[in-house]
């Protein structure tokens, strides 16, 4: 992923906790929906046991004993209010201003009907008031609370001052109905502070989470975008955390978490149970995966005091890169020694060069001296040559990569090679290339690697008699790593031979310098890519270039 469009994540990243702040206020909303959904719950059970309790007793009611026909009404009523509310609060048709005040009311005129009903005050069903008032004022607004505390104190002073001037003196009880009013006004003043501190506990609470929430984004948007690939193993070699360049560099063709790490990759496995067994391993081994790409493990423990049996952070290196950095410290030294060459070397032996070739052209030389100074025109030519290679590699200039598609560029290389070299139509093609494959590298380096693989690879398989090359292109399975192929169909290469082809010097092809190979895979190394050599099933050679990922971020000019 490049810089630009990986800001705009982390933007959209910190975006999102904001607007989870600005929900903030519709969440407490949500809060007080639920203590009023909660509330009415127990208004239902509330109306339908005292439903219950009037039909159990028979004619002896324990409750509605004064009024019977007036309690089971109101009772009913009141069950029915309840399950409307259950529908109005669920579908929240109504404000929540409006169903809170609505549902106290009705609460204050259902008891205190009951409450008459019953007896009065002595029924001891005023009590419920103290619970609805209480528990309304948590979510009334404003001053509410209060408002409904005096109409509960109005509604049980008259309902009382009604009792007495209907006649029935001895039910009257201000005393009680004085403590009682006094409760609920109490019990309204407390809870109301007490309200205002649950909803500053949740909207705490709910800050909390979204400051939990951003962080753990941020955490999750560094593990992802870490240049380091990185996986995480519990005590029992089970995958508890990656990032996708792990998973792409490991070469795994699904999710990874959660399972055993030797499923991922059975030679990180074992590497990881020998280094939990051994206290000391003299190296980190360099082991390769599905794509035949190098890889080095390091390991270190998560667990107190360093302990290897719990567990462990595994950073997977790409080994290209470290070879990279060997071969840059090769290029200073090589670079060093081609300049003493070009002064100690290049002029003895281009005097050498011009001497055998006036010695040619004397008149009475000898046929056997006329094929020696062949011999040394030759060789002097071979040195010469040679002297240039290493010049070119001790005075490139650093690369300069540059993300480009790679079929629109392969069509032009392979128009222009095979006009170059007058090859005939089907000696040399292009297939199989996807039309959105993008590479990032050098354009100048891939073409001198690109040239040197294809032209090694048609003087190879002219030697069979006939010329088949061909450049296939794709992605790594598993992984987003584009590759460019060169196939031919010659002799093949044994493998003692593959392992020292891209050495300097070395080559089996009689005038040859034995630096193409090694300058080819010096200029990939620059840029970040591997050069490999692969076996073609039927015969014949495959050279891959293997590049870095273009959507992982750049480091500008190596």
């Amino acid at each position: 992923m490049n810089r630009a469009s990986s800001e705009s994540q982390l933007k959209r990243t910190f975006r999102g906790g904001r607007e989870a702040l600005l929900q903030r206020a519709t969440e407490e909303l949500d809060l007080t929906w639920r203590v009023l959904t909660t509330l009415n719950i127990t208004r239902i059970l509330i109306a339908a046991g005292l439903i219950g309790l009037f039909f159990v007793g028979g004619d002896a009611h324990v409750f509605g004993a004064e009024y019977p026909v007036m309690f089971l009404a109101t009772a009913v009523g009141y069950l029915i209010f309840a399950a409307g509310s259950a529908v109005t609060l669920r579908k929240r048709w109504l404000p929540l201003g409006v169903q809170s005040v609505a549902q106290s009311l009705a609460d204050i005129a259902a008891i205190v009907v009951l409450m008459h009903a019953s007896g009065g005050i002595e029924s001891g069903l005023g009590g419920l008031l103290v619970v609805f008032v209480g528990a309304g004022s948590l979510v009334l607004p404003l001053r509410f609370p209060t408002v409904i505390a005096a109409f509960a104190t109005f509604a049980i002073l008259g309902e009382q001052i009604y009792t007495q001037l209907s006649g029935f003196v001895s039910s009257t009880n201000y005393a009680a109905a004085g403590i009682l009013s006094a409760v609920i006004f109490a019990m309204a003043l407390a809870t109301r502070p007490l309200g205002r501190r649950i909803q500053a506990s949740e909207a705490l609470a709910l800050q909390r989470g979204v400051d939990l929430r951003n962080l753990s984004q941020l955490n999750e948007y560094i593990v992802q975008h870490l240049r380091e690939s990185i996986i995480v193993i519990d005590a029992n070699d089970e995958v508890r955390l990656h990032n996708n360049s792990a998973v792409q560099l490991l070469g795994a063709t699904q999710q990874v978490s959660d399972m055993p790490l030797r499923s991922v990759s059975e030679p990180l496995a074992d590497y990881v149970k020998e280094w939990r067994a051994k206290p000391v391993l003299s190296s980190h081994p360099e082991f390769s995966t599905s794509s035949s790409l190098p890889i080095t493990a390091h390991l270190a423990p998560l667990g107190k005091d360093g302990v290897r049996t719990g567990p462990v952070l595994i950073f997977l290196e790409d080994a290209s890169l470290m070879n990279e950095r060997v071969q840059q410290s090769k290029l200073a030294s090589l670079g060093r020694l081609s300049a003493s060459i070009a002064h100690e070397i290049r002029n003895p032996v281009g005097a050498m060069s011009h001497a055998a070739q006036l010695l040619a052209e004397g008149e009475n030389i000898s046929a056997d001296d006329l094929r020696l100074t062949e011999i040394i025109k030759t060789h002097s030519s071979r040195v010469s040559h040679i002297i240039d290679n290493m010049l070119q590699l001790s005075r490139r200039e650093s690369s300069r990569p540059e993300r480009f598609a790679a079929k629109p560029w392969l069509l032009e290389f392979a128009d222009e090679f095979s006009r170059t070299l007058e090859l005939q139509e089907g000696e040399f093609s292009v297939a199989g290339v996807p039309d959105d494959l993008e590479v990032r590298m050098d354009p100048s380096h891939f073409r001198q690697v690109l040239w040197n693989l294809c032209d090694n690879a048609v003087k190879y398989a002219s030697e069979t008699g006939g010329i088949l090359v061909q450049i296939e292109a794709g992605r790594l399975q598993g992984q987003s790593r584009p590759y460019v192929d060169v196939l031919d169909h010659g002799r093949g290469v044994q493998a003692t031979t593959a392992s020292k082809m891209f050495e300097p010097f070395y080559t089996e092809r009689s005038g040859g310098t034995g630096l193409g190979l090694y300058i080819s895979r010096e200029l990939c190394e620059l840029n970040r890519a591997t050069l490999m050599y692969l076996d073609r099933p039927g015969g014949g050679s495959i050279f891959r270039i293997v590049f870095a990922d273009p959507d992982r971020w750049d480091t500008g000019n190596t």
